[in-house]
């Protein structure tokens, strides 16, 4: 069974269980899903799915703050409660350790040696992390470690 298959599966669980947070946070997800489908013609894979949950977090992360500049706490709230049912389809995500010794290993790959090498490390570590490690994790040990 697919990501996408599951998220469906669970739409029809929360709306069995009357769980009305959860369905509504999930179908957002599907309408997503088939927004990207529609517009760009393709069937999505799992890596598409998977990318397709964290743009949608870090829309929700996005939100979330700009509600809390504003005093808006039940909004806030909302979109954290979005954010915890959309993460729990993402693949574990790697400890700051983990992340640390593959960025290592990039970059003596690389041959990176000083920050004017940052966008090569990126380049592959962005990719090669794709989906265990947020893109601002990522640059943030990389700055570190050069």
């Amino acid at each position: 069974m697919g990501l996408r298959d599951q998220i469906n599966q669970d739409v029809k669980e929360a709306m069995k269980a009357k769980d009305t947070k959860r369905r509504d946070a999930l179908r957002l997800l599907t309408s997503a899903f088939k927004q990207i489908e529609v517009d760009e013609r393709k069937e999505l894979s799992d890596a598409d799915v998977i990318k397709i949950i964290q743009t949608q977090i870090k829309r929700r992360n996005d939100s979330a703050a700009q509600y809390k500049e504003a005093g808006r706490d039940e909004l806030m709230q909302q979109e954290l409660d979005e954010i915890a049912y959309y993460e729990v389809y993402l693949p574990k995500q790697l400890s700051d350790e983990e992340l640390e010794t593959k960025l290592k290993d990039i970059i003596v790959k690389v041959g990176a040696e000083s920050k004017k090498d940052m966008g090569k490390v990126m380049g592959v570590a962005s990719k090669e992390l794709a989906g265990v490690a947020d893109g601002k994790r990522i640059s943030q040990c990389v700055k570190s470690l050069l």
